[in-house]
């Protein structure tokens, strides 16, 4: 090996060191944040709140690594691909370390610490988003593609907690003061972002090992009418054909109508689409399929019409695009049934790019 190749391999062995460090810092602040939380400890809340400045001090002097190798190295293919997740990594770890303070800020705040079955539950989130932490880091140290495979995959099973913890909190919410409740919900979301910023650890991880860049987002959409014979069928026709890879499209209605609305389904097949194989459905999902919806889209009344509780990372929308025609003559009905062929499709396009930007598709 040459003294250059020797330096390079010193330099980044020198960078890989310093994260590590500063993760397992960012570990222990965060361990120690939730048990200040749970016992009351406020001595321990306050020295964590302390703890994160050498932790910042860190993370500013491995961002100045980072720039130094790439000035010195002009690095190019994997060991630029590396410094470059080192870069983001050290942004999501210094994140983690602020929610750490945050929970113990709040913590200290509260009148009395959680009990109960949220306090199990704090406990048990916190201890999931630790875990998916510590082995995303774990796998970003070995570039081990496989492990952060499998970790990102334990994201859903943690967002499913924060969903039940949150109907919990939202249910019991008459034994707690109101400042509490919101701080409640505010530890409870850092938890959440600490697992969202381990699944972007494995992102990177991924990055490193295989140069496999994050894949673009494909959102879940779900179009409400009341009988899901009509705009709704229409709303997740257009959907469908003109944005194919950038969403899961389905329909439903409050209740089913016996069949599609026949003028709807000849003008759908004048414009190209063919509906012989749609059939109206009820609404008819569980709170875990509803929460793994991105947007829920009325085209008939409030959505709370539909369902009661919106899922909490759930976007709800209501399109008043009007009511399909009825008593007018054919050339009428044609032309109306156009208007909101039109508007729909425009909102749809709307709603496309803005989730997915101009590359939706």
């Amino acid at each position: 090996m040459s003294h250059y190749e020797q330096r390079l391999e010193r330099d980044l062995n020198q960078i890989r060191k310093q994260v590590a460090e500063v993760a397992e810092r960012v570990e222990t602040g965060l361990k120690d944040a939730m048990h200040a939380l749970l016992s009351g400890n406020q001595k321990l809340a306050y020295a964590t709140i302390l703890g994160d400045l050498p932790i910042n001090r860190r993370v500013r002097q491995i961002d100045q690594l980072c720039h130094s190798f790439i000035a010195l190295h002009l690095p190019s293919a994997g060991h630029l691909r590396l410094i470059s997740a080192v870069i983001r990594i050290n942004i999501e770890l210094e994140r983690i370390g602020d929610y750490a303070v945050t929970i113990c800020r709040e913590s200290v705040q509260m009148s009395q610490p959680p009990q109960g079955v949220l306090a199990d539950k704090l406990e048990l989130i916190s201890e999931e988003s630790r875990l998916m932490l510590s082995q995303a880091i774990t796998a970003f140290n070995e570039e081990n593609a496989e492990a952060a495979r499998a970790t990102k995959g334990m994201a859903t099973q943690i967002d499913h907690l924060f969903s039940s913890a949150f109907s919990d909190l939202t249910a019991e919410n008459s034994g707690f003061d109101l400042k509490d409740l919101m701080r409640l919900f505010n530890i409870f979301h850092r938890l959440e972002r600490v697992a969202a910023q381990a699944k972007n650890i494995c992102e990177e991880t991924l990055f490193v090992a295989t140069g496999e860049t994050k894949a673009p987002k494909v959102y879940r959409i779900l179009f409400l009418d009341e009988e899901n014979s009509g705009l709704s069928q229409m709303a997740e026709a257009i959907a469908r054909r003109n944005f194919p890879n950038s969403g899961h499209y389905s329909s439903a209605g409050r209740r089913a109508s016996k069949e599609l609305n026949p003028a709807v389904t000849e003008f759908m097949q004048q414009h190209g689409f063919d509906l012989s194989g749609a059939h109206p459905k009820p609404l008819d999902m569980t709170a875990g399929e509803l929460s793994e919806l991105h947007v829920i889209v009325s085209l008939e009344g409030p959505v709370k019409n539909y369902i009661a509780e919106i899922p909490f990372h759930t976007v709800a929308m209501e399109w008043d695009v009007g009511a399909l025609p009825t008593g007018l003559d054919a050339a009428q009905t044609h032309q109306r049934q156009e208007a909101l062929y039109r508007e729909i499709a425009v909102r749809i396009q709307d709603l496309m790019q803005t989730l997915r930007g101009a590359e939706a598709s």
